[in-house]
Order: structure tokens, then C-alpha cells, then sequence
């Protein structure tokens, strides 16, 4: 399973929306409703599911799908 579509079923457990309805410019916070517990929730399975360490000041600047699969992608790739 490619990391898109793992990370994008992910997100669907925190939120109505379908994996297949997540695209790149959709806001965690005001487009699919996640609270800043959901959204931390959220980024410690990240963490486990892609065996990635975020850093605290970038996690902070997050603010769409797209913006955080290419941070998990680019962990990967430097890993």
C-alpha cells in the first residue's frame, strides 16, 4: 500500500470523510474538524504507522493533507 493511501486512511479515522475524497488542499482544522487533541492523536499514529519523528516547530505549521504527507515523505526519504 503506497504511504498516500495509508496516510490518508489514517486521517479518515478521525473525520467523516472518505480516504478517497482527501485531497492536497483540504485543512485539518477547518475543512475536516479536527481538534488540536484529534490533530495530536492523529500525528502520534503517524509517528507509528510511518516510523517518522516529527519536530514540534514544523508539526506547528501544518495546516493541509498536502503539507503533512510531504513531511512524512520527506522523513522517509532522509531516513
Amino acid at each position: 500500500m503506497s504511504i498516500e493511501k495509508k496516510f490518508k486512511e489514517l486521517i479518515s479515522q478521525y473525520c467523516a470523510a472518505a480516504p478517497e475524497d482527501l485531497k492536497g488542499d483540504i485543512r485539518f482544522r477547518e475543512d475536516l474538524d479536527f481538534s488540536s487533541l484529534d490533530f495530536m492523536s492523529f500525528l502520534g499514529e503517524v509517528e507509528d504507522e510511518f516510523d517518522v519523528e516529527l519536530v514540534q516547530e514544523q508539526v506547528v505549521q501544518i495546516r493541509t493533507v498536502g503539507e503533512a504527507l510531504s513531511m512524512i515523505k520527506d522523513l522517509q526519504e532522509a531516513c
